[in-house]
């Protein structure tokens, strides 16, 4: 019995009127209703936009789990919730393949454990999710990938655990090398290619680098940051940037090699570089992205938009680019491996 989707994704926050207005007013996301009801040591909020979930969760008693989470990490990722058509094999499948039994499957859903302090919550539902749907206007459509970092010698352990204990399927896997750091990267994948987790180690051999850097931060192994699949990533942009978000940027360098190393591509360099676009190419198509600029007190966690126009890889090269066009300097830029 493997997983199906990412049915939604829980942060844990601090303050989280604060959090569901930043989330409302900078991404278009719209409240959904209250979270399931926990008891009274703390408060939830479903959010939505397009096909995309989130719960954000805050204490209001000092034992809830959030906020140790929140004490140790700041606000972050929490649980990563996989739908399933049987959350009892489900989680006995998880247990079985090394995952740590947390809560017990109960009125359709259970809990068990992930990487560092993330949980997944497995969750059984009888119909679609109430109020998911695209609305007129979305910026963004679907969860496209969850990028975490996890300290140096735990790649091919969580590889494998996501293998076992969800049926998710090793699809790339690469060493990326950069000046005088490295970092390797695996992604894994539900059947479907719906679930998708780029999973990214240091390389403690060579110089310290930004994974080391959040580690180092976060406190350990978590989330550095969720894509947003969009249909137009220039209009998202624009619309985004409107709404105050910041984005980071590309020196003029990459842009003028762009065409030289990706041949002919389906947008205009001059769009991409007056938005900062990151464009890359494999054997199945061309993708372009962009990553936010962290409003996280830690820098710890930020967003990124992605258009894949057939591709399925996740612009690593894009890494080695931005070194070259800055003449050999550390890229101010925090990519996906």
């Amino acid at each position: 019995m493997s997983v199906k989707d990412i049915d939604h994704v829980e942060w844990y926050v601090e303050d989280l009127e604060k959090s569901v207005t930043a989330l409302r007013r900078d991404y278009g996301f719209h409240v959904a209703g209250p979270g399931p009801d926990r008891g009274g040591d703390c408060r939830s909020m479903l959010l939505r936009h397009g096909q995309i979930t989130l719960l954000l969760t805050a204490a209001v008693a000092a034992g809830h789990p959030a906020a140790e989470f929140v004490r140790r990490h700041g606000d972050g990722v929490a649980a990563i919730a996989f739908g399933t058509d049987d959350v009892r094999a489900a989680f006995e499948m998880a247990v079985a393949g090394g995952a740590e039994p947390i809560a017990a499957p109960a009125s359709g859903t259970a809990l068990v454990s992930g990487f560092g302090d993330v949980a997944h919550r497995l969750v059984e539902r009888a119909g679609p999710v109430p109020g998911r749907a695209d609305r007129p206007g979305g910026l963004f459509t679907v969860l496209d990938h969850v990028a975490v970092c996890l300290p140096a010698g735990q790649l091919d352990a969580t590889v494998r655990f996501y293998g076992d204990a969800f049926g998710l399927r090793q699809v790339f896997d690469e060493r990326i090398e950069v000046g005088g750091q490295a970092m390797l990267s695996t992604v894994v994948q539900d059947q479907t290619g719906t679930v998708t987790f780029t999973l990214i180690e240091p390389d403690p051999a060579l110089q310290r680098g930004q994974i080391d850097d959040f580690l180092d931060a976060h406190g350990g192994a978590g989330v550095q940051h969720l894509a947003f699949r969009t249909d137009d990533i220039a209009g998202s942009i624009r619309a985004l940037a409107d709404r105050g978000v910041g984005f980071l940027t590309a020196p003029p360098g990459y842009y003028r090699t762009l065409l030289t190393r990706l041949g002919a591509i389906d947008k205009p360099v001059g769009e991409l570089e007056e938005l900062h676009v990151l464009a890359d190419r494999d054997r199945w198509g061309e993708l372009f992205q962009i990553f936010t600029r962290s409003a996280h007190k830690r820098r710890t966690f930020f967003l990124e938009l992605i258009e894949r126009q057939g591709a399925r890889t996740f612009g690593s090269a894009n890494i080695r680019a931005l070194y070259e066009a800055l003449g050999g300097e550390h890229a101010p830029m925090t990519l996906p491996a």
